[in-house]
């Protein structure tokens, strides 16, 4: 009985825990959505004149006066004559798409690509910087199959990974005609995982029965609290094992000259070893690569800002919480098997 109320009062001490949590995300939400704008929409940024504004802050900072004015004289020469070729210069199109284990930016990416396709003309590409570690199956895939929309549009689709593109973000990775890498960016882990725990053994001691009703043999396998069969484990497998065949489909369609069954294996591996084993195409980073590009071309960052109710907003900060948690679990995972420098 004591052992009883022991755990009892630590139930309760968590469950008060979660909820000052989202007492405190409420509130939080709550004055960000005054500041907030109601405006929602696509908004776009010319990166060839942040670039340009950057560096004029920093020559009128750094040089003399009379170096200050002939840099002013010769910067407006060289507007007016940006300003005659911007009809001519082909344009890169660049999209963010920073990851979480439902995809949830693919509501954006969706617009974005939409908005893309609408004007982008045969010398166009889309460039899309990607940091994902990947999560939910069909969430990835949904987000896949929107870039996938820009290739079979036939336009070239260039994919830079500064820190990471593993599991569902190499999904998405791969659908690039170029891939590129940073030198220590994590790529690959082709795999699929499934894991729960299993409170059965808990409540047979507390005298808890637990009943499921379903109907289809497959309705349900694997669960937290009924027990767990071999035949169960076995089924889940099998799911799971269909899932990374598809997976492999989709690399192999995208990146035929990878050996699948070398790196199909669950592992990762850092840029400059993924270029080698095919996974990615050049090491560069994303500021290098569109700074080679603005000197020919016209980049336009495109993103759409998606203006959600106050409810949905809390119930996403609450679920950016355990996306943290996951997140640093994940984190661990992989530094416990990085080197140290």
């Amino acid at each position: 009985m004591i052992e009883f109320f022991a755990e009892y009062g630590l139930f309760l001490l968590k469950a008060v825990t979660i909820v000052g949590a989202i007492v405190v995300v409420v509130g939080t939400v709550a004055a960000a959505s005054r500041k907030a704008t109601m405006q929602e929409g696509l908004e776009i940024e010319h990166l060839n004149k942040k670039y340009q504004t950057l560096a004029s802050a920093l020559k009128q900072a750094i040089l003399k006066k009379a170096d200050r004015k002939a840099q002013v004289k010769a910067d407006k020469v060289k507007a007016k004559a940006e300003a005659k070729s911007a009809d001519t210069r082909p344009r890169s199109f660049v999209i963010d798409f920073k990851g979480d284990l439902k995809a949830t930016a693919v509501a954006s990416l969706r617009e974005e690509v939409s908005a893309i396709l609408e004007v982008a003309g045969p010398d166009d590409q889309v460039i899309v910087r990607l940091e994902n570690h990947g999560g939910i199956v069909h969430e990835h895939g949904l987000a896949t199959s929107q870039l996938v929309r820009i290739r079979d549009q036939g336009i070239p689709l260039l994919i830079s990974v500064d820190k990471v593109a593993a599991s569902g973000g190499y999904l998405m990775a791969c659908v690039a005609n170029r891939l590129i890498a940073a030198p220590f960016a994590i790529l690959g882990s082709i795999g699929v995982i499934a894991q729960l725990p299993n409170f059965n053994r808990m409540l047979d001691e507390h005298g808890i029965d637990f009943e499921m009703i379903t109907a289809g043999k497959h309705k349900r396998n694997v669960t937290i609290f009924g027990k767990n069969t071999d035949e169960d484990r076995a089924k889940l497998k099998e799911e799971l094992e269909d899932v990374h065949s598809l997976f492999k489909d989709v690399v192999g369609r995208y990146r035929q000259d990878l050996d699948l069954e070398k790196v199909a294996t669950g592992e990762h591996w850092y840029g400059t070893r993924a270029l080698e084993l095919g996974l990615a195409d050049e090491l560069k980073t994303s500021d290098e690569l569109l700074a080679e590009l603005a000197r020919d071309r016209d980049l336009y960052r495109v993103s759409y800002k998606i203006r959600q109710p106050l409810q949905k907003r809390i119930l996403a900060s609450v679920d950016a919480l355990l996306e943290k948690a996951d997140a640093a679990r994940w984190r661990r995972h992989f530094e416990s098997r990085l080197p140290r420098s």
